[in-house]
């Protein structure tokens, strides 16, 4: 069985003039989040095999404070720019493409390309994951390129855990 927890990254500022997109810092309000989800889901959950983020700032940095609250090693973050774009569907190729000796894994990406993979691969409709929001599916399957339709075990956000 392999299990997938998708993070959207926690709310960004929009404060900084003239810094690219994928610089956006994280809000105050998304650090506290960020703090929040990971100390509740490292109370509710085993430590995952691996963690994997976009290489955006408010990714990173979200992913970051996961790891620490899991006891994870920095140094074994993956940073994958891909998962900052999904014109084409990297979001799903990142997560085929994982190491199947990996039986659960973190990811840390973005708005659209999450509400597209849950609601494809999950069997609850999810009409639109928040910031920091975490979503944990299951498959049935040995191999990360062979997942299909999963079970949806997992809808949790901030607003929830306050």
């Amino acid at each position: 069985m392999k299990t997938l927890y998708i993070v959207r990254h926690a709310k960004s500022s929009w404060t900084y003039k003239g810094i690219e997109d994928i610089d956006r810092p994280l809000k105050k309000r998304g650090i506290k989040d960020a703090h929040l989800m990971s100390k509740f889901l490292s109370k509710k959950i085993e430590k995952p095999d691996v963690f994997v983020t976009s290489s955006a700032n408010r990714a990173l940095h979200t992913a970051i404070i996961f790891c620490e609250k899991f006891s994870f090693p920095h140094a074994n973050l993956q940073i994958k720019r891909q998962l900052y774009s999904f014109s084409d569907g990297y979001l799903e190729k990142t997560i085929k493409a994982l190491d199947d000796g990996f039986n659960s894994a973190f990811i840390f990406s973005h708005d659209h390309g999450i509400n597209t993979f849950v609601n494809e691969f999950g069997n609850k409709p999810i009409a639109h994951v928040p910031t920091c929001g975490v979503i944990a599916l299951q498959f049935q399957e040995k191999h990360w390129k062979n997942i299909k339709k999963g079970k949806t075990v997992l809808i949790e956000s901030p607003k929830n855990n306050k």
